[in-house]
């Protein structure tokens, strides 16, 4: 078998757009699973770049899934960037110092927990996902959509703010797709059912399972 490296940086030869994911990432809060990929128009260093405000000492963390397909221009929103809605002023005074540091004394701010991207989810160029937001295995997110809420498994969604244009599978079949976890099976049975995942029938996979 001649399967590709999950642990090789550029898997294709002479391009340096395109990369497995995890071989990239620094940041500990940022977990990404195998084969997952981002392309980037100029440099796949621009991913980290587009996790905004992710510090250190809120905690959370952006998790990805295997198998994820992640355009340029992706953006993620996290928990640091919240400020408080429901107050008379939304300023973060206290950030400043001084004078106001006791601003969010008895307060804090707003906190979604951590933004977590399911398995085989592909997201179109552009796309700012929330914080917190949970994103669904075999998930499609269109270009240029603003996520701010959970997407369901197999659903496609799309819009500022998105909302699901429809389910990619009847809801039988993407309960059987859910039971199934492909992106579990050892890569030796995965490289075997390519076709299989590259085609329709959804019973045929099912077979090979068993």
């Amino acid at each position: 078998m001649n399967i590709p490296d999950k642990n090789k940086t550029f898997p294709l030869p002479h391009y340096d757009r395109l990369c497995f994911l995890k071989n990239i990432i620094k940041n500990p809060n940022i977990i990404v699973g195998d084969y997952t990929y981002y392309d980037d128009f100029e440099d796949v260093n621009n991913f980290e770049k587009n996790v905004k405000y992710h510090f250190d000492f809120v905690g959370d963390k952006l998790i990805i899934g295997k198998f994820c397909m992640i355009a340029s221009g992706v953006k993620f929103i996290m928990n640091g960037g919240n400020h408080l809605s429901d107050s008379i002023s939304a300023y973060p005074f206290s950030v400043f110092g001084g004078d106001w540091a006791n601003a969010m004394d008895g307060k804090s701010f707003p906190y979604k927990g951590d933004t977590v991207v399911g398995n085989d989810v592909w997201i179109g160029s552009n796309a700012t996902i929330m914080p917190g937001v949970k994103v669904g295995d075999g998930a499609i997110i269109a270009t240029n959509s603003t996520v701010t809420k959970d997407v369901e498994p197999y659903a496609i969604v799309g819009g500022n703010p998105a909302k699901t244009i429809r389910k990619r599978f009847s809801e039988e079949q993407i309960e059987v797709l859910l039971q199934l976890k492909w992106w579990d099976w050892d890569i030796e049975k995965i490289t075997q059912s390519v076709q299989v995942l590259s085609g329709t029938d959804i019973e045929e996979l099912h077979k090979l399972a068993e």
